[in-house]
């Protein structure tokens, strides 16, 4: 085959001639019981779960109340890429969402890549939220005076580095007590688990419970899915309007002030967790074969799920930033932390309880969409025949369902939360981005059918070199020196959490001795907690670099600088030739200015992800090349 080959494209036509055939003659055909309102309910179920009960605890904690502006950022980005997904899902209405999408658009081997991406995005995003639930649950039980074992709550990768950095920081003269919860949990965890020789054993075990009662779910019908989903939306709605209308009276805003404490850095830090919090409409074009009208209710269901969820995080953000200190939320369970907090247990209990329901159907949305890729990718043969098998009696994709609860509940013993959140947010990205340049690739093909709805067109080619323009001189205006430091690869300080949990006892020792001789006070500390007295100092950016200076450790402890800082900025940087490579395109084609603004924004997104994740995400998309190349190259049905 020749390398043209793997670029071969499927008709929009021959797509919906397949659907109707399947249809026709029940063969491999899925039920079709949802409406506008159902695909509305799915799209807030996926969307309110974890992001609003778990992470945006983490973000609200790196940007104060200011995080505020990333939800409108995320959202309007979000909103961009949903214009893309409707426009295609009312053209293709079949379940294979992007992956569909890109088939048609760019040719097989990119449909791959984005369909092995979305294996990442569903099947990652209910490891996460499975950690998330685990910790509702576990914190529900415990306030009711069951009390599980710490090594059966918690995933391995965080009990093992929770108690290396625990260590290291009691090593450095912090107490066990003055550990963040979080550091204590993984301790216990570490220390009290069974050990098999040298490996202990630490898995979370009701992560494992929820994704097999979730699964036997979907496994047993569309119908049933549904009318699940719809009650819990229901409920957790109700209870994210009771923390709104009892938390508002416990707001004060001093605790607003100031209201970006670490700056847009600190906003941005937060991107993963708040991007991480809208993951869900698009798994609802994986419904498209079920719904009694797609071309129609598809993109509505999209754009209202995005802005009713888009209100309720602005306003719970406020609620969370005003009732506590911002810097007190980077916690698993923000919102029945602040109730606790304020002493509103009865408020804490109710949230644990919404919070374990509201996770649940997020779970539920994300593990019917799995099965549905896979069995469009099944159908087209770039996998196993037996994965586009449908359940004669249930009507659902019974084999890739089961699959998909083995794929999903094994990593959830043991991976770490903060990594599969940006794993999963990653390939959500990479999804948006190609699903927004499919749009800009087919809008001036003629030969298309065009569905019901379609994105309205807006002319970049003016404008987008003109926003360029203005963000270049708005960059250097307002933020020079961040800005040249960027450029230049400018050596940086480390912060004291990571020069402390990198010393030895050796160095740790010297390090106090010359903490002493800056400050001779410090001598009378009984218990030095070295990262606190290190603390002390960055208030005053000049002060703390002098005294990093002369700190009596190796400089690459003390700075980062060379390619060790500028790996970190490598996703930037591909953002930034991006950029101009899409103004040029733009001017030179005319391109429709809401699909362009949908890929830039996602695409920055990425770029604000850790360079690690990139990795991570292309060690996952080789993988994958190894197995289309293997197998799904020379199976596909367009192999002829």
């Amino acid at each position: 085959m020749s390398l043209k080959g793997l670029f071969r494209k499927k008709t929009v036509q021959d797509i919906l001639n397949q659907v109707e055939k399947n249809n026709a003659e029940g063969h491999n055909a899925l039920g079709k019981h949802l409406t506008a309102r159902d695909l509305t309910a799915f799209g807030i179920a996926a969307i309110v779960g974890a992001g609003i009960f778990s992470t945006i605890g983490k973000a609200s904690a790196d940007g104060g109340p200011a995080v505020i502006f990333l939800f409108l950022f995320t959202a309007i980005a979000c909103s961009f890429a949903a214009f893309a997904y409707a426009e295609f899902a009312s053209m293709v209405p079949v379940s294979g969402s992007a992956y569909t999408y890109s088939y048609v658009a760019f040719g097989e081997i990119i449909a791959w890549i984005i369909g092995w991406a979305l294996i990442m995005e569903y099947s990652v995003g209910n490891i996460t939220v499975a950690i998330s639930w685990s910790d509702y649950f576990t914190s529900l039980l415990s306030s009711g005076g069951i009390h599980l074992p710490q090594w059966i709550q918690m995933d391995f990768l965080s009990a093992s580095r929770g108690f290396d950095e625990a260590t290291a920081l009691m090593q450095a003269g912090k107490s066990y007590a003055d550990l963040s919860p979080a550091l204590q949990d993984a301790y216990t965890a570490w220390n009290t688990s069974p050990v098999i020789g040298s490996f202990h054993f630490v898995a979370d075990l009701p992560a494992l419970l929820i994704i097999v009662l979730i699964t036997a779910l979907i496994y047993r019908g569309m119908k049933e899915s549904r009318n699940a989903s719809n009650i819990m939306v229901v409920v957790k709605l109700c209870i994210v309007l009771l923390v709104i209308a009892v938390g508002v009276f416990y707001v004060d805003t001093a605790n607003w002030h100031p209201f970006a404490p670490n700056g847009v850095s600190g906003v941005l830090k937060g991107v993963s967790a708040v991007f991480f919090a809208y993951i869900g409409f698009d798994a609802i074009s994986t419904t498209a074969e079920e719904c009694k009208d797609p071309q129609r209710d598809l993109p509505r269901g999209m754009m209202w799920a995005i802005i009713i969820c888009t209100l309720l995080y602005i306003a719970i953000a406020l609620v969370l930033t005003g009732m506590v200190s911002y810097d007190l939320l980077n916690v698993g369970d923000p919102l029945a932390f602040v109730f606790e907090k304020l002493d509103l247990k009865w408020m804490s209990g109710i949230i644990a309880v919404s919070a374990v329901v509201a996770m649940a159907s997020v779970l539920l949305v994300f593990q019917m969409g799995q099965p549905r890729i896979w069995m469009s990718m099944s159908r087209d043969g770039l996998l196993p025949k037996r994965f586009s098998k449908v359940h004669p009696k249930y009507q659902t994709p019974s084999y890739a369902t089961i699959v998909t609860g083995f794929v999903v509940a094994i990593p959830a013993l043991f991976l770490n939360l903060t990594l599969v959140t940006d794993l999963c947010s990653i390939g959500t990205l990479f999804a948006f981005v190609l699903v927004c340049a499919g749009v800009l690739v087919l809008q001036n093909k003629k030969d298309i059918p065009r569905g019901k709805f379609k994105t309205p067109y807006v002319n970049s080619k003016f404008i987008m070199p003109v926003l360029l323009l203005v963000g270049i001189a708005a960059t250097f205006g307002y933020n020079k020196k961040a800005t040249m430091d960027f450029i230049t690869n400018e050596t940086q300080l480390n912060s004291p959490s990571s020069i402390i949990t990198a010393l030895n006892k050796e160095e740790t020792q010297k390090v106090y001795q010359y903490l002493v001789t800056v400050d001779p006070k410090n001598s009378t500390v009984e218990t030095p907690d070295l990262e606190q007295l290190l603390s002390q100092y960055q208030g005053d950016d000049v002060q703390y670099s002098k005294i990093i200076s002369g700190l009596p450790v190796d400089d690459s402890i003390k700075y980062e600088s060379g390619f060790s800082l500028f790996k970190h900025k490598i996703p930037m940087w591909i953002f930034i030739i991006t950029l101009l490579g899409l103004t040029v395109w733009s001017y030179k084609a005319n391109l429709s200015l809401i699909p362009l603004l949908g890929l830039i924004c996602c695409l920055y997104m990425m770029a604000e992800l850790s360079v690690w994740n990139w990795i991570y995400f292309g060690v996952w998309l080789l993988i994958g090349l190894v197995v289309y190349f293997g197998f799904s190259r020379k199976n596909s049905k367009l192999n002829v």
